[in-house]
């Protein structure tokens, strides 16, 4: 007996779809990245346009080079991490999330300019999520890409300075 592929329906976890504050709490996320002190390094971003979904605009000098001249890994692995992270947060509204793993594939390296990191969610609705990201050029070719797995913290986000609804 043939075992046929089962298609496979995404969901939004109950705690986010459809609640009347949802555009609030995307606000308030993005405030949260613009106050973390680690993000004072980096001249970046973050944009949650919907449930699942984020984007981070950045920009990438010299500054961020390795002694060979191209663009250190740290810089890849941030962004990715967090267009990741904040995609599987924006269907969080009561918990802070925490990386708890994430892979991630150099596909070509960055030159100076701006870059955007698209990070989608995957799956997940209770305690882990996973999502992915991709780090866009100038020109519109995939740099890198990575995919991570996200768990509830003990930290409520209500709690954090930075996230003001």
């Amino acid at each position: 007996m043939p075992c046929w592929p089962v298609a496979r329906r995404v969901t939004r976890p109950d705690s986010i779809s459809g609640a009347s504050g949802e555009a609030a709490h995307f606000r308030a996320l993005e405030n949260l990245y613009r106050s973390a002190p680690i993000n004072r390094m980096f001249q970046s971003d973050l944009r949650i346009p919907e449930a699942g979904r984020s984007v981070i605009e950045f920009d990438v000098d010299e500054g961020q080079f390795h002694a060979a001249g191209a663009v250190h890994g740290t810089v890849y692995f941030k962004m990715l991490d967090d267009a990741a992270f904040y995609a599987a947060n924006s269907l969080v509204s009561d918990r802070f999330l925490l990386t708890t793993a994430f892979n991630l594939l150099f596909t070509r390296p960055i030159h100076p300019g701006r870059i955007r990191a698209e990070g989608r969610w995957i799956s997940g609705k209770r305690r882990v999520y996973v999502a992915e990201a991709s780090l866009i050029d100038s020109e519109g070719e995939e740099v890198g890409r990575g995919t991570g797995t996200f768990m509830r913290s003990q930290y409520p986000l209500s709690s954090l300075p930075g996230y003001a609804r």
